[in-house]
């Protein structure tokens, strides 16, 4: 995500980054966004379409989340750089809450403006990010099919009761009403092209968490799909979905295969399975980076949580999230010129 600070406003600083993302992992494909702001204008967006790295432009209301002080404050002063967006091909990535509106409605107050903005561009390619509501996901299934929604695995999780009693499940949008997670939940089986996964994992430190005012997002990177699968299992339990519902091809196109699609990336590489068991794991209370200077809770800490198999992080055995958790860290940690570590999405 761009929203660092100063925020990822040109192609160039997204190259920069994105070379130093792929030193630390170089076998992983990363997908750079652009911050919308007033510097970005349908020039910017034409030399990011000739990147080949830079495949979306992301939307922040000025205010709704962490380094969004420089966000979005009038939507339609962008259209002509949504009509050079659709023009080129590039997703439009919302962040979806109105500023200035209770949080537990800032989701739905926003809704308007992305129908507006598919009305206005029907062929420009749309997702609502980390959708949170009921409301959300019947938005996103009026649209065309130009406009798509992600879930997290901790909107799955979560309620507002969660997220006011565990700084850990505090996060943005925050997660709302049992009504809306049972929503998210069946959503992602129905099998709709319209719904994938999308983590939206925030490596926020101990301190920044629980500091007044904490910051806003999850740690869930490492075991995202075991989260999902054991949200799946719970809402099961409870009847909220049925066991039918549940199949691999609805999984894989959730998990996978729908946000590839969407994203226009090519299935050239070797066909790999998860395998989940139930080995006694736990979700580890806490993760210290590999320099010993930063410390953070994962969502769900302590929690008992499936195996993944094969799993392979490199220096670590199937499974072990420590290893990825640093990694992860490592990641979130990178800096350009003058520039401090995002620490929400």
């Amino acid at each position: 995500m761009p929203n660092l600070q100063p925020p990822i406003t040109q192609v160039s600083q997204a190259i920069s980054y994105h070379r130093r993302l792929s030193r630390i992992a170089p076998d992983v494909k990363f997908l750079m966004s652009l911050y919308l702001h007033p510097t970005v204008d349908a020039n910017v967006i034409a030399e990011a379409a000739e990147s080949r790295i830079v495949y979306g432009v992301k939307l922040y209301p000025a205010g709704v989340t962490t380094n969004s002080q420089d966000g979005v404050l009038d939507i339609e002063q962008y259209y002509p750089v949504f009509e050079a967006m659709q023009t080129h091909d590039l997703v439009l990535n919302l962040h979806g809450e109105t500023p200035g509106v209770n949080s537990l409605n800032a989701e739905a107050a926003f809704l308007p403006q992305l129908e507006k903005i598919h009305a206005t561009f029907p062929n420009l390619r749309i997702i609502l990010e980390h959708a949170s509501t009921r409301e959300g996901i019947a938005a996103v299934r009026q649209c065309g099919l130009a406009v798509r929604a992600t879930i997290t695995a901790h909107h799955l999780w979560a309620t507002t009761e969660n997220a006011e009693k565990d700084v850990f499940s505090f996060c943005k949008p925050i997660a709302k009403t049992p009504e809306d997670r049972i929503a998210l939940l069946r959503a992602a089986v129905d099998g709709s092209s319209k719904f994938f996964f999308g983590s939206d994992s925030a490596p926020h430190s101990i301190q920044s968490k629980e500091q007044a005012g904490g910051a806003a997002g999850c740690f869930t990177q490492g075991w995202c799909t075991a989260l999902v699968i054991g949200a799946l299992e719970h809402a099961i339990g409870q009847r909220w979905i049925s066991k039918e519902d549940v199949t691999q091809e609805a999984l894989g196109g959730f998990l996978s295969n729908n946000g590839r699609d969407f994203y226009k990336i090519p299935d050239s590489s070797p066909r790999r399975r998860i395998r989940l068991t139930r080995q006694g794991e736990k979700i580890p209370k806490s993760i210290t980076s590999s320099d010993g200077k930063i410390v953070l809770v994962p969502f769900r800490s302590g929690q008992e949580i499936f195996f993944e198999s094969p799993t392979k992080a490199r220096g670590g055995k199937p499974g072990d999230y420590a290893v990825i958790a640093r990694k992860t860290l490592a990641l979130s940690r990178l800096r350009l010129p003058g520039e401090v570590a995002a620490k929400d999405k």
